[in-house]
């Protein structure tokens, strides 16, 4: 057997292992490990030198350094007791406007998101809020599900976003530009999540009932209130840290410091803070942290034993077998990241699959931060799309036992393909994305 087919084999069995349910990270190095001993030999297999390296190259990875300080501003902020009185401050903001609920849903879920970054708990804190509220109102349970899992996945691409680092750290691509240019395009796909929302309420109003006189009928001057002490402060913590990012005030480290500074100082301005909480906080952040950075040591060794195997070569040759033009190999890439969304995860397609395209960028002369864009964009679709769609199945562990995941499943569907949308209006249109760092960094 020669050196490429133990690597295609390699990474099928890698596949196939995940599919299974065993740890990513541990999976990823018992692959690179027992592959380069079963191939070089015990004597000549460099693999223990190679986890020594790829590991100290990990943790001494400067672009890493905001993923914890980003992930504790998070978890400070989804502590701080800061969702109930947002929601109910853009609720009665939106009273008015078709779909009231599910408006302020996403556009809670946007801002929310933004503070966090984390998935799960977005989801997971909607869907105990927001969510009964919506079927209590009326509301389709199909149309409310689609709303809270695709407004909770938001956090994935609007910065601060833990899964652009992990994008810039493996493509060699500045964490502040994809900052910069997730940002539109992160606006684009909320607001199209919103104009999808208030057209489908404004067509047929039994999906999504006006809210009652008594919720409406609120004065402007509490509204403006309610804005004020409980939107207000958390949109200027999310503007002042990407702010400080975007226009170069601060590096994404110092930002994401004093992001967590400022989530601690919220948390202690609501009287939401203690020890007990802090505590929590610091202990999830560790673990969130460790996870990552183990991916990532898998993930080098993974990749390097594939290389050492030829795997990646074989790839490389196949594609450009195919004679494929720019857009063709674009629209493939993209195809294939889209349907890896299904069974799996973000975290295995950005430290596995990903990095096999990069080299082949250059080659059909595409942007890696405008094709960075588009991955970010796509993969909203993997928390999304079934079977594996996490999103959904945080929403049906909180949701009342009426609600099936088959009805949540449904209900997404429609925001899947608005994502879809999203991704063929930015390659179309490239400046949304690349307009803001293009005028700001090149």
């Amino acid at each position: 057997m020669s050196n490429p087919e133990v690597g295609i084999l390699m990474l099928g069995t890698f596949i196939f292992v995940i599919m299974l349910g065993f740890p990513i990270a541990f999976s990823l190095m018992a692959m690179g490990v027992g592959f380069a001993f079963y191939y070089f030999g015990f004597r000549d297999a460099p693999v223990f030198a190679l986890v020594v390296r790829k590991t100290f190259e990990v943790m001494t990875n400067e672009t890493l350094i905001p993923v914890p300080l980003f992930l504790f501003m998070g978890y400070v902020v989804e502590r701080a007791n800061i969702l109930d009185r947002l929601f109910h401050s853009i609720q009665i903001a939106a009273r008015n406007v078709p779909g009231a609920l599910a408006v302020a849903t996403l556009a809670t879920c946007a801002l929310f998101a933004t503070a966090t970054g984390i998935v799960g708990a977005v989801v997971t804190l909607m869907g105990l809020l927001a969510f009964p509220a919506m079927l209590k109102a009326g509301y389709d349970i199909k149309l409310s599900s689609g709303v809270v899992c695709a407004g909770g996945c938001l956090g994935i691409l609007i910065p601060p976003s833990i899964m652009l680092i992990l994008y810039g750290a493996t493509a060699g691509v500045s964490p502040v530009q994809l900052y910069a240019g997730a940002f539109f395009p992160g606006l684009m796909l909320a607001g199209l999540y919103v104009a999808y929302v208030v057209i489908r309420a404004w067509l047929n109003p039994a999906l999504a009932p006006p809210l009652p006189r008594e919720m409406t009928d609120v004065p402007f001057v509490q509204v403006v209130r309610e804005l004020v002490t409980s939107f207000l402060p958390l949109a200027v913590l999310v503007v002042a840290v990407l702010g400080a990012i975007v226009f170069g005030l601060a590096t994404p480290s110092e930002a994401a410091a004093i992001g967590a500074l400022g989530a601690l100082i919220l948390a202690v301005a609501y009287r939401d803070f203690s020890v007990a909480k802090l505590t929590e906080a610091v202990q999830l952040t560790i673990r969130a942290t460790a996870m990552v950075c183990w991916l990532f040591v898998g993930s080098a060794i993974f990749s390097s034993v594939f290389g050492l195997l030829g795997g990646q070569q074989v790839i490389k040759d196949v594609v450009l077998a195919l004679d494929l033009s720019p857009v063709q190999f674009m629209i493939l890439t993209q195809v294939i990241i889209f349907l890896l969304g299904w069974p799996l995860e973000w975290t295995e397609i950005i430290v596995i699959f990903v990095p096999i395209f990069l080299p082949l960028l250059h080659h059909f002369g595409i942007d890696p931060l405008f094709w960075g864009l588009l991955v970010a964009l796509n993969i909203q679709t993997s928390f999304l799309s079934p079977p594996v769609a996490m999103a959904p199945f945080y929403l049906k562990g909180v949701a009342p036992p009426q609600v099936s995941i088959n009805q949540i499943f449904s209900g997404v569907m429609p925001f899947l393909w608005i994502v879809l949308v999203a991704m063929v209006l930015l390659y179309v249109f490239p400046e949304i994305g690349l307009w803001l760092p293009t005028y700001l960094y090149r």
